[in-house]
């Protein structure tokens, strides 16, 4: 039994290490350091020297929010097509074109959602501008 637990000894080791070094970063600065002093001037945001113009909680357009969230699903997609492409070399003789097939109709799915989307409007940056 002793031999079974002597090897967790290391890992026990450095968790306590690292709950060290992280209690001690963190109340040294309370021990060692100056009191803040707060002020109304101090404790205004500004940016670059300047004070700020408008209130921190300004609000995005939704449009925003619809860019993102695609941007989420396209990166999700090159995972995806990252860990397919690492292993289809290797599958490539037991069902390789089966794979490449299951590929080829999950990039055929996405390009009718990216199709919608862009007939819909989503992927435009700013209001379309009316010719005279």
């Amino acid at each position: 039994m002793d031999n079974e637990l002597q090897q967790f000894v290391a890992v026990g080791l450095l968790i306590l290490v690292a709950v060290g070094i992280a209690a001690s970063m963190l109340m040294l600065p309370f021990l060692l350091g100056k009191k803040r002093t707060h002020s109304a001037i101090k404790d205004s945001a500004y940016e670059c020297g300047m004070p700020a113009i408008t209130d921190s909680n300004a609000r995005f357009s939704v449009k925003f929010y619809l860019i993102a969230m695609l941007f989420i699903l396209l990166d999700v997609e090159v995972v995806f097509f990252l860990g397919w492409a690492a292993v289809y070399r290797q599958m490539l003789g037991e069902i390789g074109w089966r794979m490449l097939a299951g590929g080829a109709v999950f990039l055929l799915i996405l390009e009718v959602g990216h199709i919608y989307c862009w007939k819909k409007g989503a992927l435009d940056w700013a209001p379309k501008k009316e010719r005279a």
